[in-house]
């Protein structure tokens, strides 16, 4: 699919917005299977309740471990680093298969899903074999350290920075919004290693990994409305990284984010955090006999918009599998997934007289209540939908 062109920019020069379509080949289906028969014996013995927004809320360490040993973690990673050397295909059946399920995904999300990847193509030896192998496992985790307090999502303008003494840096500064920095091992760290150039704002950002329990790190709690913890302040004071923990190049940090967010924003669960809410929707209203054609017509809608979703998510995956980072089309999918996830709770609020709750156990009631005190956050995390529509403009030159 491509962009309707501007009326100053002719056609032929604007970038392709969406990749070619992707189909999952049919010999996945297998894998699909298995997948739904283990979540279907994990509910049936109670080790978890289907939850909304579980890629952020559902921290279950034992859970990921139990995925670990399946091998469906790190499933891209190849094999001489502790990982499975399968598709990123076949990773995306996987991811969806515990998004819709609600499972508890949290602790492992953010090293399977960016910076797995990231290692591969930016790490040195010695930090793939430091980390990969326990990515693989399900037992090393991950934060990502790009947001700064009154730097909003201008990402740019980080105050953090490291400082050059013998055998490594002294890093000073602030992260903010670290999604399970208090469990994490580690992160990478975006951060100034030269003089602010206002004529060029990319250039003198680096990224360090950044090992959560060296002296010097403090993590600070940021509740929810809910009282939940998993936003995190982490403060750096005079942090000693050496050398072997200067991720990728030196100077070139703000290339190696951008292709991260590639991986961060194109994914399933930037349209399937609310699905387990949806599905609960449509039980509700089956068993409420509910078929007035305004409200199959509501429910269809957020059906369809969910399939094209998902058709553009698959697409970005096949190409991140080819080795491009297709920045403009990840930026759209969480731009539309995020909007169409509050969609879904305002749907289920109009459609269904149940009211949240979130004293209940599992049901209905509850995961409505998990959607409405995260929905706040959905176009907020991963860049504002406002500056998505920014990139997406600027890349089509359209500004």
């Amino acid at each position: 699919m491509r962009p309707v062109a501007a009326t100053s920019t002719p056609a032929a020069a604007l970038p392709e917005l969406v990749p070619d379509p992707v189909e999952l080949p049919a010999g996945l289906a297998d894998l699909r299977a298995e997948v739904r028969s283990f979540l279907d014996d994990e509910r049936g013995a109670a080790r978890w309740t289907p939850r909304a927004d579980v890629w952020l809320s559902g921290w279950d360490e034992s859970f990921s471990r139990r995925l670990g040993e399946r091998g469906w973690l790190g499933m891209t990673i190849p094999t001489e680093y502790g990982g499975h050397g399968r598709t990123a295909l076949e990773r995306y059946v996987v991811t969806e298969e515990l998004l819709a399920a609600g499972a508890p995904v949290a602790a492992h999300w953010i090293a399977d899903r960016q910076i797995g990847p990231s290692l591969l193509r930016h790490g040195t030896e010695e930090q793939r074999r430091a980390f990969l192998p326990g990515i693989a496992r399900g037992e090393v985790y991950f934060g990502i350290g790009m947001s700064e307090p009154d730097s909003g999502s201008d990402l740019a303008s980080v105050r953090t920075r490291a400082t050059r003494v013998d055998g490594g840096w002294r890093l000073s500064g602030t992260k903010v919004w670290t999604s399970g920095a208090h469990h994490a091992h580690a992160f990478f760290a975006l951060v100034r290693t030269e003089p602010r150039d206002d004529t060029n704002r990319h250039a003198g950002l680096s990224q360090f990994l950044v090992e959560l329990d060296s002296p010097g790190v403090e993590i600070r709690p940021i509740p929810l409305l809910t009282g939940a913890h998993h936003f995190n302040e982490v403060r750096f004071d005079d942090v000693f990284i050496p050398d072997a923990r200067v991720f990728g190049e030196l100077g070139n940090g703000w290339a190696q984010v951008t292709g991260e967010l590639a991986f961060e924003r194109s994914g399933p669960e930037r349209f399937l955090s609310t699905y387990p809410l949806l599905a609960s929707l449509v039980g509700e209203l089956a068993g409420a006999g509910r078929a007035d054609a305004g409200t199959r017509r509501r429910v269809g809608s957020l059906v369809s918009r969910l399939w094209t979703l998902r058709a553009m998510s698959l697409a970005v995956a096949g190409a991140l599998e080819s080795g491009r980072a297709p920045e403009l089309a990840a930026a759209l999918v969480k731009d539309l997934g995020t909007r169409y996830e509050n969609e879904i709770v305002d749907a289920a609020r109009l459609l269904v007289d149940i009211p949240p709750d979130p004293g209940a156990e599992s049901g209905f009631a509850r995961l409505l209540a998990d959607a409405v005190l995260h929905a706040p956050g959905f176009t907020l995390r991963g860049g504002t939908n406002e500056v998505l529509r920014g990139i997406v403009a600027r890349g089509m030159g359209l500004r």
